[in-house]
Protein backbone atom coordinates (compact mmCIF):
# COMPACT_ATOMS: atom_id res chain seq x y z
CA UNK A 1 0.00 0.00 0.00
CA UNK A 2 1.40 3.37 -0.88
CA UNK A 3 2.49 5.71 1.88
CA UNK A 4 0.47 8.88 2.72
CA UNK A 5 3.47 10.66 0.92
CA UNK A 6 3.16 8.90 -2.05
CA UNK A 7 -0.98 9.42 -2.58
CA UNK A 8 0.20 13.50 -1.94
CA UNK A 9 2.48 12.85 -4.82
CA UNK A 10 -0.01 11.41 -7.00
CA UNK A 11 -2.49 13.96 -6.49
CA UNK A 12 -4.72 11.63 -4.23
CA UNK A 13 -4.59 14.01 -1.56
CA UNK A 14 -4.48 17.43 -1.37
CA UNK A 15 -1.16 18.97 -0.32
CA UNK A 16 0.16 23.07 -0.12
CA UNK A 17 2.59 22.17 -3.20
CA UNK A 18 5.81 24.50 -2.17
CA UNK A 19 8.09 22.69 -4.85
CA UNK A 20 8.41 19.71 -7.80
CA UNK A 21 10.74 18.66 -9.76
CA UNK A 22 11.28 15.18 -11.23
CA UNK A 23 12.63 13.28 -8.22
CA UNK A 24 11.30 15.28 -5.41
CA UNK A 25 8.21 17.07 -3.66
CA UNK A 26 8.08 19.78 -1.02
CA UNK A 27 4.77 20.68 0.49
CA UNK A 28 3.90 22.15 3.81
CA UNK A 29 3.06 19.90 6.89
CA UNK A 30 -0.18 20.02 7.97
CA UNK A 31 0.47 19.79 11.35
CA UNK A 32 3.56 22.46 11.57
CA UNK A 33 5.75 23.47 14.44
CA UNK A 34 5.74 26.64 12.85
CA UNK A 35 4.39 29.25 9.64
CA UNK A 36 6.07 27.46 6.50
CA UNK A 37 7.12 24.37 7.91
CA UNK A 38 7.80 22.26 4.91
CA UNK A 39 8.41 18.67 3.57
CA UNK A 40 10.87 17.62 1.06
CA UNK A 41 10.07 14.05 0.17
CA UNK A 42 11.72 11.95 -2.73
CA UNK A 43 9.15 10.76 -5.43
CA UNK A 44 10.96 7.25 -4.83
CA UNK A 45 9.23 5.69 -1.32
CA UNK A 46 11.43 3.78 0.87
CA UNK A 47 11.39 4.17 4.18
CA UNK A 48 14.77 5.88 5.47
CA UNK A 49 16.77 8.64 3.60
CA UNK A 50 19.45 6.02 3.32
CA UNK A 51 17.76 3.22 1.61
CA UNK A 52 17.51 5.91 -1.18
CA UNK A 53 19.58 4.89 -4.35
CA UNK A 54 22.56 7.41 -4.69
CA UNK A 55 21.20 9.40 -7.56
CA UNK A 56 17.58 9.84 -5.49
CA UNK A 57 19.28 10.95 -2.61
CA UNK A 58 21.47 13.83 -4.39
CA UNK A 59 18.39 14.75 -5.50
CA UNK A 60 16.68 14.82 -2.53
CA UNK A 61 19.50 16.75 -1.01
CA UNK A 62 19.81 19.69 -3.98
CA UNK A 63 15.83 19.90 -3.54
CA UNK A 64 16.45 20.63 0.57
CA UNK A 65 19.14 23.21 -0.17
CA UNK A 66 17.25 25.13 -3.06
CA UNK A 67 13.79 25.07 -0.65
CA UNK A 68 15.70 26.12 2.42
CA UNK A 69 17.62 28.49 0.89
CA UNK A 70 13.80 30.04 -1.14
CA UNK A 71 12.63 29.84 2.78
CA UNK A 72 15.19 31.70 4.15
CA UNK A 73 15.18 34.83 1.49
CA UNK A 74 11.38 34.79 1.77
CA UNK A 75 11.16 34.84 5.49
CA UNK A 76 14.20 36.57 6.54
CA UNK A 77 15.22 34.15 9.02
CA UNK A 78 17.32 30.93 9.25
CA UNK A 79 15.86 27.44 8.58
CA UNK A 80 16.00 24.69 10.92
CA UNK A 81 16.42 21.40 9.16
CA UNK A 82 15.08 17.90 10.81
CA UNK A 83 15.13 14.51 9.73
CA UNK A 84 13.40 12.43 12.05
CA UNK A 85 12.61 8.98 10.47
CA UNK A 86 9.82 7.56 12.70
CA UNK A 87 6.77 9.60 11.91
CA UNK A 88 5.96 7.89 7.94
CA UNK A 89 7.70 5.31 6.14
CA UNK A 90 8.45 7.23 3.95
CA UNK A 91 11.82 9.25 3.74
CA UNK A 92 11.59 13.26 3.85
CA UNK A 93 12.93 15.96 5.92
CA UNK A 94 11.86 18.96 7.76
CA UNK A 95 12.77 22.80 6.94
CA UNK A 96 11.28 24.85 9.60
CA UNK A 97 11.87 28.78 9.15
CA UNK A 98 12.88 29.97 12.62
CA UNK A 99 10.52 32.72 13.51
CA UNK A 100 8.36 33.96 16.84
CA UNK A 101 6.12 30.87 16.19
CA UNK A 102 8.33 27.90 16.35
CA UNK A 103 8.87 26.27 19.69
CA UNK A 104 9.78 23.20 19.93
CA UNK A 105 7.60 20.42 19.97
CA UNK A 106 5.15 22.75 19.56
CA UNK A 107 2.59 22.66 16.45
CA UNK A 108 0.41 25.49 15.26
CA UNK A 109 -3.37 25.36 13.91
CA UNK A 110 -3.54 26.78 10.92
CA UNK A 111 -6.93 27.95 8.50
CA UNK A 112 -7.06 26.62 5.12
CA UNK A 113 -6.52 30.68 4.23
CA UNK A 114 -3.15 30.92 6.39
CA UNK A 115 -2.04 27.40 4.93
CA UNK A 116 -2.88 29.19 1.34
CA UNK A 117 -1.37 32.42 2.05
CA UNK A 118 2.00 30.96 3.30
CA UNK A 119 1.75 28.88 0.28
CA UNK A 120 1.91 31.80 -1.90
CA UNK A 121 4.58 33.28 -0.41
CA UNK A 122 6.46 29.85 -0.26
CA UNK A 123 5.94 28.59 -3.61
CA UNK A 124 8.80 28.08 -6.11
CA UNK A 125 6.82 26.53 -9.55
Amino acid sequence: MASIFSRIIAGEIPSYKIYEDEKTYAFLDINPESKGHTLVVPKAEVDKIYELSDEDYHALWASVKKVAAHMEEVSGRRTLMKVIGTDVPHAHVHLMPMDETWEYGRTLSLTEDEFKEIQSKLQMN
